[in-house]
């Protein structure tokens, strides 16, 4: 029997690669204009079959069978398509690409690049998408690392991201600070800015900078965040739709050494946090989770925690490490998701527990307890080694529903970066 799976898994299609606990999909390795990097997905809640995923600059992927076969295209908008890709579904199955701007489509020889976040959405499962609608356009600011939520019941989206005075600009008079905007009519329009952030930062794109807010939604629609600002996890959170916030920012953890970390073989990396809510009818429903890395225990050493809050961000757990290996190896580009059915936490991460040198896996965690206890399985087929001199993007992602758990990831391979998922389903998890 485990022979004759092999050869059907073998012969399903070009992208699986075989001999693996968790089928390896291959997604793109086309190496034309920007490598593809920095890999979005989601799942469509009403037919779980249906995935969208994206990466950058401006790459669509679709699979109409749960990850198995994709489709490849590019995503266009009056309003210029240019990375930091954000994918996700509401409740009704409509997904929405959001993604920095590029305006007349000069890329950085434009002074109107990143002048704002744009917000596309789809009906279909990615086969068509609005032109896009604009948020937060300020220039000459610069607005970048957007990340967004829908509202479970309403058709609510909740975006937050981080503007720039002048990007990269050495001026102790420029500043960063963490924005929020929502859209009640699906991502057809949003509103003005609010500043979330009460300390800001510079604009050096550093540890000084406020990076890293992703908003999570709760049960009863109360909208969470966390950044992470000079070694601290700033949260912040609104009970009212996001008209009012904490009137004090909460430092909810330390961040030792700061968000920037560094990854030998890794050309940039950092240890942003994740912000995720249980919504499902389980014992932990209601729970807010941040995630992050850090280097607490040495630059060779780079750890994954996590902590909870069972009140609505009043009081938190002690951080709790997800990676359950030995001291001295690196886990890094961590995401975290909340099974919206179960309950049950998930999250990707790279690897090298298993290695002296850059040798690098892909591997999943998981927690049926509410975060409390993790346990800890390699997804990837074969390790990767990375190339310090070719850029590899900044995060991984997935999107979990009912069971079903569709990390994305980039590898590396002689300098060539690719897309792929893995087709895991927790029943399988042991």
């Amino acid at each position: 029997m485990r022979i004759f799976l092999l050869i059907l898994l073998a012969g399903l299609g070009p992208g699986l690669v075989a001999q693996s606990a968790f089928p390896n999909i291959l997604i793109d390795n086309d190496a034309r204009g920007y490598p593809p990097s920095e890999p979005s997905i989601a799942i469509n809640p009403r037919n779980p079959q249906e995935l969208v995923a994206g990466a950058i600059l401006d790459r669509v992927y679709t699979s109409r069978d749960g990850g198995l076969v994709w489709q490849k295209a590019t995503l266009n908008s009056t309003l210029g398509v240019f990375g930091d890709p954000c994918l996700l579904a509401d409740r009704k199955g409509t997904f929405y690409y959001l993604h920095l701007s590029n305006p007349g489509g000069g890329g950085w020889n434009s002074p109107r690049l990143l002048d704002r976040i744009v917000c596309q959405a789809s009906r279909d499962g990615g086969k068509t998408w609005t032109d896009g609608g604009s948020i937060g356009l300020r220039h000459p600011k610069d607005q970048d690392k957007e990340w967004a939520a829908a509202h479970p019941r309403r058709k609510r989206l909740y975006v937050t991201w981080t503007e720039f005075d002048a990007y990269e600009s050495h001026e102790p008079e420029d500043r960063s600070r963490i924005l929020f905007s929502q859209s009640r009519n699906r991502g057809k329009t949003w509103s003005e800015p609010v500043v979330l952030s009460a300390v800001e930062g510079d604009c050096l794109d550093d540890d000084g900078t406020t990076e890293g807010a992703v908003p999570a939604v709760g049960p009863e629609g109360n909208i969470y965040v966390a950044w992470a600002l000079n070694e601290k996890i700033y949260f912040d959170r609104s009970i009212d739709g996001g008209k009012t916030w904490l009137d004090t920012d909460q430092v909810v953890a330390d961040q030792p050494g700061g968000w920037t970390i560094t990854i030998p073989g890794i050309n940039r990396a950092n240890g942003m946090p994740v912000t995720a809510c249980d919504l499902s009818q389980g014992p932990y429903r209601g729970s807010v989770y941040v995630h992050w890395a850090d280097q607490r225990n040495g630059s060779e050493d780079t750890d994954l925690w996590v902590i909870a809050s069972r009140d609505g961000g009043d009081t938190w757990t002690e951080p709790i490490r997800i990676n359950d290996d030995g001291s001295g190896h690196q886990q890094f580009f961590s995401w975290l998701a909340v099974d919206p059915v179960t309950g049950y936490l998930y999250t990707v991460f790279y690897d090298r527990r298993a290695y002296d040198d850059l040798q690098t896996d892909v591997y999943l965690a998981w927690s049926r307890d509410g975060g409390q206890s993790w346990q800890n399985s390699r997804i990837s087929e074969k390790p990767f080694v990375p190339d310090a001199g070719v850029f590899f993007g900044d995060y991984s992602h997935l999107a979990v529903y009912d069971g079903h758990i569709r990390p994305i990831w980039t590898r590396m391979d002689d300098g060539r970066t690719s897309v792929w998922t893995a087709l895991i389903e927790a029943k399988d998890l042991k």
